[in-house]
């Protein structure tokens, strides 16, 4: 049976990612998204292994599981564990997994401008945008990819105003918002060439 935090009614944001190692960025992130989404909660889901990365690159899981639980120490995050727990090795074959638990609450996807940038490369990756509404964070120089990406050309029409990005967790997907906030420069790939180096 899938392990899961209190979902009935709730509006949460779903936060993936590698999290290799967890950093001050996606703590960033995670406040901001509880704040202009107006969000209950936001769950942390670490990914096992993303299949566009190394293995070599991603690191031991329980590892990043427990820096993650460590850094995301707020009474209304959730670090968990649920895409090991249904084996899934994609974001798509997860969300076709979850579709019932989505059917309980209003949840949107949380993802950077780097990766929203990227979603083409991903498997399925028309299933993401067309299940769950997207909230895009921007990132230090990514604004004009994102903008410009496939993803964002195929839904152009779907788009929200960032002031309006509240009402994300309420509409019928498709439909995203790029939403900037004070800019880091944090990021899991410079942290491990720095620990590399």
């Amino acid at each position: 049976m899938l392990r899961i935090p209190p979902v009935d009614g709730q509006r949460i944001g779903l936060f993936g990612g590698s999290f290799n190692p967890p950093h001050v960025g996606h703590l960033a992130v995670s406040l901001e998204a509880l704040k202009r989404l107006q969000l209950d909660w936001v769950w942390w889901m670490v990914s096992p292994q993303n299949p566009l990365k190394d293995p070599l690159e991603s690191g031991d899981f329980a590892e990043r599981f427990a820096s993650a639980a460590q850094l995301a120490r707020h009474p209304r995050l959730i670090v968990t564990d649920v895409e090991r727990q249904l084996g899934t090795r994609t974001t798509a074959q997860g969300f076709r997994r979850l579709a019932p638990i989505f059917e309980r609450g209003r949840f949107v996807w949380i993802m950077g401008a780097d990766s929203f940038a990227g979603l083409h490369r991903w498997n399925d990756w028309r299933e993401i945008p067309a299940t769950l509404p997207l909230a895009v964070f921007d990132r230090p120089g990514w604004s004009l990819r994102a903008l410009s990406c496939p993803a964002a050309q195929l839904h152009a029409d779907r788009r929200i105003d960032p002031y309006d990005a509240a009402c994300l967790c309420d509409v019928v997907a498709p439909a995203w918002s790029f939403i900037s906030i004070p800019l880091r420069h944090e990021s899991s790939s410079e942290l491990r060439n720095i620990v590399q180096q």
